[in-house]
This record gives structure tokens, C-alpha cells and sequence, in this order.
């Protein structure tokens, strides 16, 4: 990835925030050993300030779509109060295996962090661990290759680490592309995370309507969410 891209990839700007279009694969800050990341890049999102933005939540390196950046500390503190007291609206679009038990529906299991030498960490229900809270709604179903899979709108109430990804396969329908939680069948592992943080809508303006963002569905969803009802998006026109 290039600055250029980076820039390319600014669903919205204001004095105060940006939102961009985080592509899949690309980890948001260096981890413990380091390796490419998008902070890298946040030089090129100055637009005229004399330092870079910085983020104001998380998303996991393989989850595409929408993610919030403060342009300056007063801010990246607002925004931080913000996502930490639920007052932003975060939609997901996820494909995962099968389907929920209901149309729609929402998961309440506590989760709590795990770590061994061997598997390193990960994320487990545990009545013991901090609240967590997801709504779900079944967009639409298909089957590709004698395989039943389902397009889920969710809306997390907490943020907890890994949250929808646990809470799908708990429910019994995990993420299709999930390495660590998804279903092992090797075709399924084969492909990429079909996870894509669809929205925010951030009320960072009291006297304002909240800021809401969208992100376009990622190339390597497109096939699975049309085979569950999602229409393609139309060609643009030939300019010749």
C-alpha cells in the first residue's frame, strides 16, 4: 500500500475526525513484533495539521471497513469517550457458515481472555468475564456448492476484543474465513475474513445530527453476499 492509496481510502473528513476505509489483511498499529501496519501511514492524513491523526478504536488486521481516527488530542478524547460509553452506533455486515436459530436476535455472553505458550490467545465465553452484548439480524441466505451460508447485519452494544467473532460461533454459525474461530472445513478456511465493519455514526456535534459513514463491501465478500441476496453494484458507464 501506498500514501496515494491511503488517501484514497478517506470516507469522510472534518476538523475533527476522519473515517477510513480500512482494507483487510493490514494490521491498524505494529503488534509486539512489529511487521506493517496502517498507523504507518498517517502521515499522509495530516491535511494541513502539523501532526498525524491517531486512532480512536481498534479493528482486527483481517476486518475491513470503517474506522474512526482523531485529528487532534481534544478530539481523539472525545472520540474516545464516545466509543467507551456505547454512544457510537457501529454496524457489521459478516457471512458466516449455516445460519442463526432465529431471524434476528441478540447474543449476551461474557467473554474473557485465554493465553497458552503453545496457541497464544485468544477470546472464550466465561459467565466470569467482562459483559458483552450483540444484536444480529439474518439479511439473507444462500448455498454455494451444496453449503448453506448467511449474510448477518450485527450491531455490537460493548466492545469487547473479538466480540462478534465469538459470539457467532457460539450461536453455532461462525464467520466464514475466521482462523481462529471459523469453521474448519479447509475450503472455508481458504478464504478471507467475512467480516466488514459496514457503518459508524458518530455524535461528535451536540447540536448536530450524528455523522454517519458507509463502507463499500470488500472484492473478497462480493461472491458470498450475492449468493445471500446482496445485489452487485452496477458497472459504472463506459466514459468513451
Amino acid at each position: 500500500m501506498t500514501e496515494d492509496e491511503v488517501v484514497a481510502r478517506v470516507l469522510y473528513r472534518d476538523a475533527l475526525m476522519l473515517v477510513i476505509d480500512k482494507p483487510a489483511g493490514l494490521a491498524v498499529h505494529p503488534g509486539p513484533r512489529g511487521g506493517p501496519s496502517l498507523e504507518a501511514y498517517f502521515g499522509a492524513l495530516r491535511f494541513g495539521l502539523p501532526r498525524p491523526p491517531h486512532l480512536a478504536h481498534r479493528l482486527d488486521r483481517d476486518t475491513s471497513g470503517c474506522l474512526v481516527l482523531g485529528r487532534h488530542r481534544k478530539a481523539l478524547a472525545q472520540l474516545g469517550e464516545l466509543f467507551a460509553s456505547g454512544g457510537v452506533e457501529k454496524v457489521y455486515w459478516a457471512v458466516v457458515a449455516g445460519a442463526p436459530p432465529t431471524a434476528t436476535g441478540t447474543i449476551d455472553l461474557a467473554l474473557a481472555k485465554r493465553s497458552t505458550r503453545v496457541r497464544g490467545w485468544w477470546m472464550e465465553p466465561d459467565p466470569k468475564g467482562q459483559s458483552a452484548v450483540t444484536d444480529y439480524r439474518v439479511c439473507g441466505t444462500g448455498d454455494v456448492g451444496g453449503e448453506r451460508y448467511s449474510w448477518l447485519e450485527l450491531r455490537p452494544r460493548t466492545g469487547r476484543t473479538h466480540q462478534i467473532r465469538v459470539h457467532l460461533e457460539a450461536l453455532g454459525c461462525a464467520i466464514v474465513g475466521d482462523p481462529v474461530y471459523g469453521p474448519k472445513e479447509p475450503a472455508r478456511k481458504l478464504l478471507r475474513l467475512h467480516l466488514h465493519s459496514r457503518s459508524v455514526s458518530v455524535p461528535i456535534y451536540p447540536k448536530r445530527e450524528p455523522v454517519r459513514v458507509e463502507a463499500p463491501a470488500p472484492a473478497h465478500m462480493h461472491d458470498l453476499l450475492a449468493a445471500c441476496g446482496l445485489q452487485r453494484p452496477t458497472p459504472a458507464p463506459d466514459s468513451k
